[in-house]
């Protein structure tokens, strides 16, 4: 793990010989793939059939158990198994940021539902942490204990407490991340299942009200985690989750929320060149910027404005053109900040840029430097710079991305990585016996921990490639979830693809919660497509009970008659279809027979639990 805090960005520089640039470009697809194995493989709990990574098995099956709570689940946060709260909650928005912004490029990629569960996986446990409205347990495992011992997972005898938030010991930045993560999680889960989307939102406006209310630190609260994570303050996570239920709910009392307390909690003072797990100023920037670049600010427009001219300073510091106010730079072009997991920062800044580089673009907007004007073709080249230095055109011509080409750290900072797995060493490694006979090792670790990105280089682009040299060679969570995005981003323009991922073993999320391999719309092989939405909610004997709304549209250029749709997973009342004799199957009414080119229906359905499986089942 590391303690170090906020994050800067870097300038576009013409490339060093790397070991991956072969006239095509950089497999930006196989990195994408493995970025997403890392997270399959910081899985804490009981692991499913499918996951990919065959070294790690079952781990920390009893967290939360003494206290009486079920918090089996979540990820271990970095070459450690404590489970911190506010980065994990970082790096499940970062994902779904990138499966919302970047969703076109994560299908065309293949990798949507890997991206997707690799979101539950952290979504799921946030739901079952916030066990009551204003209670949100907030890490599991002490790492004072954590440290002292070097284990794998499977073996852990380490403490396992958990730590809570509750009125009387609040955390607002920490609740206030999982409010905003379980928001934008929901925006990506809701063209796919729309009852799991909707319970998100349901639990991220009442983390928002908590953490809104009950003010404080969570480190003040939780003061095992202020020697790993201490936060710096809780006003701009309480600005980035409004700006995340604004984007996720269109309730306007959000958006007012950001403009009305944009001086006082900061968000139109500090123009910063940091981003990270602790510093969301700029991610608030840009995300309301979007507001106002399409043209929907209104009567809030002043107050955005004011938003986005700290936008701008960010990108302009990032591209060197902001008076001498800019990030430094390695001799290499990596953005540099702090000796401990530097190349954190590099990443927050390149995934950061290349979505703002898509909000100008679409809005056929510039960025207006001290030191002149940049496209957001200039944003985007700077994001390309930092991605292309980590996976190996940099003066060591090394990938700091583990797995990525064949020269990149092979003495991961990771307990399960660098000893054998349980399957393989089936005797318990016990907390002194891994430090004497595994940690110590000067040779590889035996298993390898794909799609870890490490600590990084120095100020000089040094680096050594040594377990105990954790500044280094420590991969986090935090640190990779930006990865996911910004290299979806980059294979969209790359004519590469990464057979890794299409030969990979994987089940279809989108086909598991609903047949969606597209969104917004669930797609059929025969144009006709599906979009589905909660148009009301209530109690029934305990039970939440949901009103579908699902709009059938005809995409084809022909007309369609005499459609059947099958429905699986129907509990409830349906409207607006007619049953068929055949099990499942359903026909719409006389007058609708014909549905035009363009055409659309409508039909609802009532039930609690899982959305409905819809399909088109026949037409002529």
């Amino acid at each position: 793990m590391f303690a170090s805090t906020l994050y800067t960005c870097g300038v576009s520089r013409p490339p060093s010989v790397g070991s991956h640039d072969h006239g095509l470009g950089v497999d930006y697809g196989d990195a994408l793939d493995k970025t997403l194995l890392f997270f399959e493989a910081q899985r804490a709990g009981k692991l499913p059939y499918e996951n990919r990574v065959k070294w790690r098995k079952d781990s920390a099956m009893r967290d939360g158990y003494a206290q009486g709570v079920d918090l089996v689940g979540g990820y271990f946060d970095a070459g450690d198994h404590v489970k911190f709260g506010l980065p994990m909650a970082f790096s499940v928005t970062m994902m779904a940021w990138a499966a919302i912004d970047f969703n076109k490029d994560l299908l065309a990629a293949n990798q949507m539902d890997q991206t997707l569960q690799a979101i539950r996986w952290g979504t799921d446990y946030f739901i079952k942490a916030h066990t009551h409205p204003n209670v949100l347990w907030g890490q599991v495992g002490d790492g004072a204990s954590d440290h002292l011992c070097w284990m794998r997972p499977e073996d852990m005898t380490t403490s396992r407490t958990a730590y809570k938030l509750d009125s009387s010991n609040p955390g607002s930045d920490l609740a206030g991340e999982t409010a905003a993560a379980l928001a934008a999680a929901s925006l990506a889960f809701r063209p796919y299942n729309s009852s799991y989307a909707h319970v998100l939102v349901y639990h991220a406006e009442q983390l928002f009200y908590f953490a809104d209310t009950f003010r404080g630190l969570y480190d003040d609260s939780i003061t095992n985690a202020a020697d790993y994570y201490t936060s710096s303050g809780y006003q701009d996570e309480l600005l980035w989750a409004a700006a995340w239920l604004y984007r996720a709910t269109n309730k306007e009392h959000y958006l007012q929320y950001v403009v009305q307390n944009a001086a006082s909690m900061g968000g139109t003072g500090w123009a910063v060149k940091e981003f990270s797990w602790d510093n969301k100023y700029v991610n608030v920037q840009v995300l309301l910027s979007k507001i106002l670049l399409e043209g929907k600010g209104g009567s809030y427009t002043s107050t955005l404005n004011q938003y986005q001219a700290k936008a701008y300073y960010f990108a302009c510091s990032c591209l060197q053109k902001n008076n001498g106010y800019d990030v430094q730079l390695t001799p290499g072009g990596l953005v540099y900040v702090r000796q401990w997991n530097n190349m954190q920062y590099a990443v927050s800044a390149a995934f950061l840029l290349a979505v703002y580089s898509d909000y100008l673009s679409q809005a056929k907007a510039v960025v207006n430097c001290p030191e002149g004007t940049s496209k957001p073709q200039d944003l985007f080249n700077f994001a390309k710079s930092q991605a292309d230095y980590i996976l190996g055109q940099n003066p060591n011509s090394m990938s700091y991305l583990v797995g990525f080409g064949n020269n990149y750290p092979k003495q991961v900072h990771h307990r399960g990585a660098s000893i054998a797995s349980i399957s393989v060493h089936n005797s318990p490694v016990g907390c002194v016996q891994g430090f004497e006979e595994w940690y110590h090792r000067t040779t590889a670790n035996p298993n390898v921990i794909h799609g870890g990105l490490v600590g990084g280089p120095d100020n000089n682009d040094e680096f050594d490639d040594d377990r105990s040299n954790y500044e280094q060679t420590e991969p986090t969570i935090s640190g990779t979830a930006p990865l996911i995005g910004l290299f979806s981003k980059l294979r969209s323009t790359n004519t590469r693809s990464s057979p890794y991922a299409r030969n990979s073993p994987k089940t279809s999320y989108a086909k598991k919660t609903q047949n969606a391999p597209k969104s917004p719309y669930a797609t059929s092989n025969v144009a006709i497509r599906f979009k589905h939405s909660i148009t009301g909610t209530w109690q029934d004997k305990g039970k939440t009970v949901y009103h579908h709304t699902v709009l059938v549209k005809n995409m084809s250029m022909k007309t369609v008659r005499d459609l059947k749709l099958r429905i699986d997973n129907l509990s409830g009342p349906i409207y607006g279809l007619m049953p068929t004799s055949e099990k499942n199957v359903y026909q719409v009414p006389p007058y609708l027979r014909v549905l035009l080119a363009g055409g659309e229906l409508v039909f609802v359905y009532i039930q609690d639990g899982p959305q409905a499986k819809v399909s088109v089942y026949n037409f002529h």
